[in-house]
C-alpha cells in the first residue's frame, strides 16, 4: 500500500519505485545530453563540458558548446519531452497502446500543412520564426479535430479512434506527396530535409520558442492530470467521483495535440518517439497506464540518444528520424502482435 501525500488542496499517492525510476532516467538523460554536446569534429572532455555548463570553461569550449552544439541538444531534449508526454496523454485518453500522434495522423497533418507553407512561400517560411511553427500547430490541431469528429459515436472508442487515425494519416501522407510533386525542386529539397525529422542547424530562437510553449503546455497538463487517473476506471466511475471527464479529456487532448505540433514545428515529424516512450516508461515504472513525467523524460533520452547515434555511430551524419524509425518500427510490430494475441485469448 502506497502512502498518500497532501499539500493544501492537492493530494497524490507516493510511489517510491516510480520516483526512483524517473530520477534514474533523468540522470541518464543528463549524461547523454552532456556526451552529445561533447562529441563531434572537435571533441571536448566531459569535465570540460561540466565546467562550461557552470560558466567556468575555456573560451573555445564555451563557443563550441554554447553557440554550436547546445541549441541542437536542447531542441532534442524539449522535443523528446513534448513527444513523450503527448504520446502518454493520447494513449491514456484512448486507452490504447497504439494511440500516438504518429498513428492518429496528428504529426502527418502538421507535416502536410508545413510542407504546403514551405512550397507555397518558396522556402521563406523555413527562415521565419513564426510561419513554420504556426503552420505545423494549425495543421496538427485541425487534423486532431477531424479525427475526433470522425471517431465520435456517443463517446470515443479506442479501436475506432486508431482506425480513423490510420486512415487520416494515409490521406495526409498522400496530400504531402502531392504537394511535393507539384513544387519547385528547390522547395522539395527544403521540405524533404525537414520531413525526415532532423535536429541539424537549430538556433537559440528555436530553442526559446519551443521551450516556452512546451513549458506552458506541460504546466497545464500537470494541473489537469490529477483528474486523469479516475478516468482510467471508466467514465461512470469518474463522474461518480466528481470528475468532469468530458472537459478534462478535451483539455488534455488539446494539450497533447499542441505538444505534438510544437515538436513537429521544431524538429519535423520525428517518428515513433511518442509511441515508444510511454510504453517503455510504463514497463519500467510497473504502471498499468503510461506515466506522464517518466514518459516525457524517456522521450527526451530516446531522442537525444538517437541523435547521438545518428551523428557519431552512423555514417554521413544521418537525420535523427531515421534512427527513431529503426527503433520504433520493430516496437510497433511487437505492440500489434501483442494486441492480436490478447484479442485471440
Amino acid at each position: 500500500m502506497h502512502p498518500g501525500v497532501r499539500v493544501g488542496g492537492w493530494s497524490w499517492v507516493w510511489r517510491p519505485w516510480v520516483v526512483l525510476v524517473t530520477l534514474v532516467l533523468a540522470v541518464a538523460t543528463f549524461l547523454v545530453f552532456c556526451v552529445s554536446i561533447a562529441v563531434g569534429d572537435f571533441t571536448i572532455e566531459l569535465p570540460a563540458v561540466f565546467r562550461t555548463l557552470i560558466g567556468q570553461g575555456e573560451r573555445v569550449d564555451e563557443f563550441v558548446i554554447m553557440d554550436l552544439r547546445m541549441p541542437r541538444a536542447l531542441v532534442g531534449l524539449v522535443v523528446g519531452l513534448a513527444l513523450g508526454i503527448s504520446g502518454a496523454l493520447t494513449q491514456s485518453i484512448a486507452r490504447n497502446a497504439l494511440a500516438s500522434p504518429d498513428v492518429l495522423g496528428i504529426t502527418f497533418g502538421a507535416s502536410a500543412t508545413a510542407v504546403f507553407v514551405v512550397t507555397a512561400s518558396g522556402g521563406a517560411a523555413v527562415s521565419s520564426a513564426i510561419g513554420l511553427p504556426a503552420a505545423a500547430l494549425t495543421g496538427g490541431l485541425l487534423t486532431a479535430l477531424l479525427v475526433y469528429f470522425l471517431a465520435w459515436r456517443r463517446g470515443i472508442d479506442g479501436f475506432r479512434l486508431i482506425l480513423i487515425g490510420v486512415s487520416v494519416s494515409a490521406a495526409m501522407q498522400a496530400v504531402t506527396t502531392w504537394l511535393l510533386a507539384l513544387a519547385d525542386i528547390r522547395d522539395v529539397a527544403r521540405a524533404q530535409a525537414w520531413l525526415v525529422g532532423s535536429l541539424d542547424s537549430r538556433s537559440w530562437n528555436e530553442v526559446w520558442t519551443t521551450l516556452w510553449v512546451t513549458a506552458a503546455l506541460v504546466l497545464v497538463v500537470v494541473v489537469v492530470s490529477f483528474q486523469l487517473r479516475p478516468m482510467h476506471f471508466g467514465d461512470d466511475v469518474a463522474a461518480g467521483l466528481g470528475v468532469r471527464y468530458g472537459a478534462v479529456r478535451a483539455v488534455l487532448l488539446l494539450c497533447a495535440v499542441l505538444l505534438a505540433g510544437v515538436a513537429v514545428s521544431a524538429a519535423g515529424p520525428v517518428p515513433f518517439v511518442a509511441l515508444v516512450a510511454p510504453q517503455i516508461a510504463m514497463r519500467l515504472v510497473r504502471s498499468p497506464v503510461p506515466p506522464l513525467l517518466a514518459s516525457g523524460v524517456f522521450g527526451a533520452l530516446l531522442l537525444i540518444g538517437s541523435d547521438l547515434i545518428a551523428r557519431v555511430v552512423l555514417p554521413n551524419d544521418l537525420p535523427v528520424g531515421i534512427v527513431t524509425a529503426i527503433i520504433g518500427g520493430p516496437f510497433l510490430v511487437y505492440l500489434l502482435v501483442r494486441a492480436n494475441v490478447k484479442r485471440a485469448a
